[in-house]
Order: structure tokens, then sequence, then C-alpha cells
């Protein structure tokens, strides 16, 4: 295995602003292709990150903080000690990786306005290979979900999930079964619908009128927000965001993505604490066999625009209706929105980063409120 190294500044140099240039970083130097023209993408980009945005009302609020919650107790035994130095020049530490650990924790972050209108907290779970920061200011700079629903009045929390951010991770494969996911450069653009299919990267061409900020400064800082994941510790997330909505209590859960799984799901174990769901285009479903628990708490499930014409999203989308629709049969109230039937184009499958992500928010603002949860 070889690892080739450029630096930040070199890489950041050869995608001079396009797709095209930042697919040409996958090839080599000798064929690389120049920096050509404006970045593609509706109304020519928007404002470079670190940019001044529109001044904005401040918001009010009464408290703001995190905590971690979740977790469990796991004995590990049968590894040699050994010696670590912990940074360069230090003291070598005798270190036995024996014993008990504490793992699978999450994390959270709230803001309380001053002057709460939605009548229960509203929580923000991430997708697969992403954090928290996913719903908080967006790639180009401007504010995100988090800011959105809090300027609506409604008490906001943000998470990490187990093995995220600031939730850690734990051991592999002695405590986390398996080894973590890693993403190249390409593979956002090319499986989140922002190109227009496999090797979209490569060729620097987007799906027509994407609304996701494809400039290169924007798309290098999202790409930094994807962090490595495993696909083996389902049942920890699980049982991490069930602690936070005991701790939490009554609240609105918006979902993106892999956390569909888990948004379905903890309101199937909790459907007492869940007042409303609302998934953003979720990767998977809940438990057929508990879809009773569902039936009393009102969903919205929401689609992007250029499934049609994806590998894989035709047959994610079509699981999540068939589940929606067992969800009516057994008499419960799901809504299922494809933002082109209601005149949203271009959308992503980071809807909540698109540069029309508000406009898709105001959506589901409305839709909490006429279900009487924001006053």
């Amino acid at each position: 295995m070889s690892v080739l190294r450029r630096p930040l500044l070199t890489l950041a140099a050869a995608l001079a602003g396009t797709a095209r240039a930042i697919a040409a970083q996958a090839q080599p130097a000798a064929t690389a292709t120049p920096p050509a023209g404006p970045s593609p993408g509706p109304a020519g980009g928007a404002a470079a990150p670190g940019a001044t945005p529109a001044a904005k009302p401040p918001v009010s609020l009464a408290r703001w903080g995190s905590f971690h919650v979740g977790g469990r107790q796991v004995e590990v035994s049968g590894k040699p000690v050994k010696e670590v130095r912990f940074s360069p020049g230090g003291v070598p530490a005798r270190l036995d990786p024996n014993g008990t650990y504490l793992a699978g924790g999450m994390y959270a972050q709230y803001m309380i306005p001053e002057a709460p209108r939605g009548s229960v907290p509203l929580l923000l779970w991430h997708g697969g290979g992403l954090t928290g920061v996913t719903w908080e200011t967006t790639p180009d700079g401007r504010e995100g979900w988090q800011h959105f629903f809090l300027r609506q009045g409604w008490p906001v929390y943000v998470s990490d999930a187990v093995e995220r951010g600031r939730a850690g991770w734990s051991m592999f494969p002695d405590i986390f079964p398996g080894e973590p996911v890693f993403l190249p450069v390409d593979n956002p653009w090319e499986r989140f619908r922002i190109g227009d299919g496999a090797g979209s990267f490569r060729r620097g061409s987007t799906n027509p009128g994407v609304q996701f900020p494809t400039d290169r400064d924007s798309y290098l800082n999202f790409v930094r927000q994807c962090v490595p994941r495993f696909t083996t510790t389902d049942d920890w997330t699980l049982d991490a965001y069930l602690a936070l909505l005991d701790r939490v209590g009554p609240c609105v859960v918006v979902v993106h993505s892999q956390a569909g799984l888990f948004g379905w799901r903890a309101a199937q174990e909790r459907p007492h604490l869940v007042r409303a769901l609302v998934l953003v285009e979720p990767a998977t479903t809940g438990d057929p066999a508990k879809i009773e628990a569902l039936k009393g708490i009102p969903q919205l499930v929401v689609y992007g625009d250029f499934i049609a014409q994806d590998a894989r999203w035709p047959t994610i989308r079509r699981n999540g209706v068939a589940f929606a629709e067992k969800i009516r049969a057994a008499g419960g109230h799901v809504d299922v929105v494809d933002l082109p039937e209601r005149g949203i184009h271009g959308n992503s499958h980071m809807v909540m980063m698109d540069r029309n992500g508000d406009q898709v928010a105001a959506l589901v603002q409305d839709w909490l409120a006429a279900r009487g949860l924001w006053r």
C-alpha cells in the first residue's frame, strides 16, 4: 500500500473553483485538467466561506450547553501491556489496555431560546459518515437548519452519534466489531447526487441545476466534515439515541439519511416521547414488526431531486415509501413529499446544505405548525 500526501495548499490551488478542477486532483499531474470557468450549478455559487453573510437579527438564548449521554461498560482482556510516548520528547508511560471501558456514548449540544415558540424541543440527527455539523453553518458559510429552527423559536438539540465527532470511538474490533469506513474525496460528490452519477467527479460534471454549492472552497469544506464510520454499531447508536430521548423528554425528531433507521426505531421504542418525526431522505426504515407503535406519531418524509436517474436512490425511496404505506395501513399519518412536485428543484442528498435549504426548512416548519406543535 502506498499513500501520496499532497499539501492542502497544493490541493486547494489545483481545485481552482470548479468541479472539473476538483476532479483533476484524482488524475496524474501530467493529465490534470486545468481550471476553467465559473463553478457549475445555479446562480454561479454562493458567497465564499468566511465572507460576511447578510445581517440577521441576533437570537437571545436562555440557555446554551452540552452533555454526553448513553454508553455501556465493556471488559477487554488478553491484550499486551505496552509503553506509550504520548508526545514527542515525553516520558513513556506504561499502558495496560486491559480493563473496563465506557463505550457507546453520544454528544448533544442544546440552545434554548428566551421566548420559545416550539411546544417541545426539536432534535436534529445527522446521517452516516457525518456529525452534527450537518445542521450548523453550511459549507459555503450560510446559516443552517440549526439556526433556522432556533430563529423560529424552537429549543434545538444537535447531536454527534456514537463513533462520530465529539462522541468518540471505541477500540476495534475488540469493542466495535469490524473496522471503520473512510470516504475518498470523490465519493460524496457521486453518491449524494451532487454529480450526475458514477465518474462525474473525474469528469467535473454535476446534476443540472443542483443546489449544493459546488465551488472549490465549499466542496472542500464539506469533505472536511466527513468522518470515518462503522457499519456495525447500529445497536449501540440506537441505545444512545434512546438515552437522549429519555433525558430530553417529549420532542420533535428531525433525521437525515442513515438516521432514518434510528428515528423510526427510536419512535417505535419511545412513542410517548416523539411528538412528530421528520425524515429527510431516510436511507433505511424502521422495524416492520413494530408498525403499530408509529400510528400515533405524525410523520413527514422528504425526498430531493435527481432520484430517478440515480443508480441507488430509486430503490431507497421505494423502500421508504413502502414503509410509510405500511404505517398508513395501520392507521398512522405519514406525508411523503417529493420536493420537485412542490416546485422545489435541484436538491441533492444534503438538502439542508443546498442553497434552497431554507425553503425546505420552511416547508418542514409549516408542517410542524399545522400539527399544533408551534405557537
